[in-house]
């Protein structure tokens, strides 16, 4: 009989997480790993909202709104740390990690000044890793009420629709959103940010 290898550390989380699904305290797990994974914690919330939707299909937009307001909660949380910690630490970037120049952080910069919302909106609503966006808004300085409106819009629009498909169809739509929403999450934003620029140049 040979031993089961032990899953890798991903894998033990992803598993931690689901398992409060099945206690009472679902709720409150939900909201504070959305709160966390806004800015440290490496599994997004999305898998634990998916059980505890179809584990109570009637609760569906309470647990989106929990998602949504400890998402952004934690976004804002991850923004004051970026600002905060650059402070601290951007001297030894300038001065030590090669390429990293005041030129090249300029450049930077110029594109959150010139995308800021669009750079939140498409980070809060596709796969792509919000909590980088929300310290290196932070970093790069973004006016801090255009980077919370796109976090609360994006993050309620991901949730909401996430929780409203379960709700509406259950356990058979949840191959599809494993398989097919992050796709369909970035083909909404590339439309959406696309029809933008159409009608700004009409």
């Amino acid at each position: 009989m040979t031993d089961q290898p032990r899953p890798g550390l991903l894998r033990r989380l992803y598993d931690w997480v689901l398992g409060w699904a099945d206690t009472p305290y679902g709720l409150p797990a939900l909201a504070c790993i959305a709160f966390i994974e806004s800015s440290v914690f490496p599994i997004p919330p999305d898998v634990l909202l998916i059980a505890l939707v179809l584990g109570a299909r009637r609760q569906w937009a309470r647990f989106a709104l929990a998602a949504s307001l400890a998402s952004v909660a934690g976004g804002c949380f991850g923004y004051f740390l970026g600002a905060v910690l650059w402070t601290s630490v951007s001297t030894f970037f300038f001065g030590h990690v090669p390429g990293f120049t005041p030129e090249s952080f300029q450049h930077v910069t110029a594109l959150y000044e010139q995308f800021d919302f669009w750079i939140v909106f498409t980070a809060g609503f596709s796969p792509l890793p919000y909590k980088v966006i929300t310290i290196s808004s932070g970093v790069f300085g973004i006016y801090f009420p255009v980077f919370f409106l796109a976090s609360a819009l994006s993050r309620s629009a991901r949730f909401f629709l996430l929780a409203w498909l379960l709700r509406c169809y259950g356990q058979p739509i949840r191959a599809f959103i494993d398989r097919y929403f992050n796709l369909l999450a970035i083909a909404f934003v590339v439309l959406l940010f696309g029809g933008f620029l159409v009608f700004g140049t009409i």
